[in-house]
């Protein structure tokens, strides 16, 4: 749903899905430092059966215990996510935990993606539906991300049913979205558009929502550094995230960028879109050699036709004043090997347009991240 304020939306989609009991997973800085949240729940009345708002990023295994023990607590028939992708992928670990009678951190491991393979499970029975105040896209995947702190490495829970039942685009509550934090998460969207468009395993029905979202992204992002206050351009910043989702929902897989980014969100603690501000162009000159003809369509669709993509790209993250190296999130040459032993394991890096054989070429896109 777009163009509706998000209190009425999620009563609309409450009344159409026949919930009762909803449970809202919100984030903190929301519902203490605005009246946004308070706005919900004053909506749902009777409806809003409890509420938590204590996810940290990266969605530690912790909190999502915590809040699936509250929301079975409560009886709750529906998850309300208000916030970022680290709420909404808590609240897609929240349905399996509900599902699979999961009530402590160690139970997280029979729901994980073990090597690739996804473990028998009960699906989800409590569903979802998400009101994203970033624009990283996670509320149109079936994949969640979460952290197991005792060994610093994020793991992937995935059920094609955790995709939340309705997602509400309301760009009004994005505005309280810290600048830094919205523009990122904007370049986390063109990441999924650009290694979708530059996959070896792309078709021309993702190529259609990936293209027309990295063009409204690319047009959108700046509007939106330039006044904060415009609702059109931070839509139209939402709809293209939307698109961005499009490919991957479609079967068509991310690269190295991804896989590497989610090593250092979980080992270091990289914010979720900054690792995209900062590995995405160094992929690309790496890729080049194998998939020039690709990335060339990318430059197109960012209105720089003929120009090189990692430049056009890096000159793109630039202006939105996002990082661009390594060395600026303290993360140094010496730390190399161990995030290219484990960005190895992760299910993106295979998938590479590039064959990457080794952890040595890992190396060698993060030097040139640097």
């Amino acid at each position: 749903m777009f163009g509706h304020p998000a209190a009425g939306a999620i009563l609309s989609q409450m009344d159409r899905l026949g919930s009762n009991h909803a449970f809202l997973m919100v984030s903190g800085t929301l519902n203490r430092q605005t009246d946004e949240i308070q706005k919900i729940t004053k909506a749902l009345g009777a409806r809003c059966a409890g509420l938590f708002d204590a996810m940290p990023a990266h969605t530690p295994r912790e909190a999502v215990i915590a809040a699936a023990n509250m929301a079975r607590e409560v009886k709750a028939d529906l998850i309300v996510t208000v916030g970022g992708g680290s709420i909404t992928d808590g609240a897609k670990a929240v349905q399996l935990c509900l599902a699979n009678g999961i009530d402590d951190v160690d139970g997280i491991e029979r729901i994980r993606v073990h090597r690739g393979v996804d473990p028998e499970m009960n699906a989800p029975t409590v569903r979802q539906i998400s009101v994203p105040t970033t624009i990283a896209g996670g509320e149109f995947s079936a994949i969640a991300g979460v952290t197991d702190r005792s060994t610093h490495v994020k793991q992937m829970l995935r059920h094609p049913l955790v995709v939340p039942r309705a997602t509400i685009l309301d760009p009004a509550m994005t505005v309280h979205t810290p600048e830094w934090l919205f523009l990122s998460t904007g370049i986390r969207a063109v990441d999924h558009c650009v290694e979708a468009i530059c996959s070896r395993e792309t078709h021309p029905y993702a190529d259609a929502q990936s293209v027309k979202g990295l063009a409204m992204l690319a047009d959108a992002l700046p509007r939106v550094k330039a006044n904060p206050g415009d609702l059109d351009a931070r839509m139209d910043a939402q709809l293209g995230t939307w698109l961005s989702m499009g490919a991957l929902a479609a079967g068509v897989p991310m690269g190295a960028s991804h896989g590497i980014g989610y090593v250092l969100g979980a080992a270091f603690d990289v914010p979720h879109g900054y690792t995209s501000c900062i590995m995405l162009p160094a992929v690309m000159r790496w890729n080049a050699p194998d998939n020039a003809e690709r990335q060339m369509i990318v430059a197109a669709a960012m209105g720089f036709p003929g120009k090189n993509a990692a430049d056009v790209l890096d000159a793109f993250i630039r202006s939105l004043g996002m990082p661009r190296s390594l060395s600026e999130m303290r993360v140094s040459p010496e730390h190399f090997d161990a995030i290219a032993a484990q960005a190895m394991r992760t299910p993106w890096v295979p998938r590479n347009p590039r064959r990457i054989d080794g952890p040595a070429q890992i190396r060698e896109i993060l030097l040139l991240a640097a």
